[in-house]
Formats: C-alpha cells, structure tokens, sequence
C-alpha cells in the first residue's frame, strides 16, 4: 500500500490523491487505507519515512550505519563526502515525495507542520555532523564557522531545494550532483 501511495502522491499531487484512489490502485479497501494510517496525512508522513530510511525500519538516521560511518570518519573532507553521498541516496529515494509536501505546504497547515518537523530533523542531523567535523580541523573551519552555521550550509547545499532543480529541472545526474555537493561543502567549510 505504501508503495501504491507514494506513486500516486508523486504521479498527482497531495489534492488530486485521494484515499479512495490510493485504496482502488492498491486493491483493498478504503476502511483498510484508514484502519492502517488512520488519515491521509499520516499514510504520506509513513510513506516520506520509509524513503528516507529506505527501509521500514524505525532506526533514527543518526543511528543508521551510513550516518555513523560519517560522525566516525576522521578525514574532514572523506566526512563531507560521505555526507554527500548519504543525501543522495536518501535524495534519490525522498525527493519527489518532499516536492509533494513542499508544495502543498503553503494551503495545507497539516503539511505545512510536516515540511517543518522534515526541515527540523534534516538540521539535527547536519548538526551532529557538523558537531563530529569541527575538532577534525586542527585550525578550526573556513572563515570561523561553527557547527551551527556549518550545519546551515550542510543544510541548504544537501536540500531538495537543490536535489531537485538540478536533477529534476537541469538533467544533472545525481551522481553529479553528489560530487558537486561534497565540493560545495569542502569549499564552504574546510581551510
């Protein structure tokens, strides 16, 4: 069912996606879409989790082997390389379920507090990775950054508010946009 409702989500928008609708493509019934999720809402939020997660799994990001594997790194710019990559994987999978949300945000307060919490757990993560980067530069970050507005820029640059325009819009591979991301964040960050 989760998968039925992120296609139609991504296919037709947040309005024009009905429950009915998800339930007719997935084959059960509407009370079964409503047993399981209990609203609309809640089956996009389970559906945007798991393409992050890429997996089922209620495993926080931050304990996720590729995450650790970041925070553990002790290389400054392998660490923001490893970030990158990380937020394409997860780009890969999430960013046309994000969009959905994004766009919705603006005439849907349900949503709106969604895209926020979204927006939220992308920076404590960007924190803590920015927390691990800071003592592996023996002179500090470029232009005395600190983990917090190292984790702005980690922010922005890993964002589908780039991902997207440049995958989407422009025809980058992600791929690419992975390497020019590491770079954006090496450049931004390292002396």
């Amino acid at each position: 069912m989760t998968d039925t409702a992120a296609r139609l989500f991504t296919e037709h928008g947040w309005t024009a996606t009905t429950v009915e609708d998800i339930a007719r493509a997935a084959e059960v019934g509407v009370q079964t879409v409503y047993f399981t999720f209990g609203t609309k809402r809640a089956l996009l939020k389970e559906v945007l989790d798991i393409a992050v997660a890429g997996d089922p799994d209620p495993l926080a990001t931050l304990q996720r082997p590729w995450a650790r594997a970041v925070v553990d790194e002790p290389d400054p710019a392998a660490q923001l390389r490893l970030q990158a990559a990380g937020a394409c994987d997860i780009l890969r999978r999430a960013a046309p379920l994000l969009e959905v949300v994004r766009s919705a945000a603006p005439s849907e307060p349900e949503l709106a507090q969604l895209w926020q919490t979204n927006l939220e757990q992308r920076h404590t993560v960007q924190l803590r990775f920015a927390e691990a980067l800071v003592p592996k530069t023996a002179a500090g970050l470029r232009d005395g950054h600190d983990a917090a507005s190292a984790a702005d820029i980690a922010l922005t640059v890993l964002g589908p508010e780039t991902y997207t325009p440049l995958t989407a819009g422009r025809g980058w591979t992600p791929e690419r946009w992975q390497h020019w991301s590491a770079d954006c964040l090496v450049r931004q960050l390292l002396p």
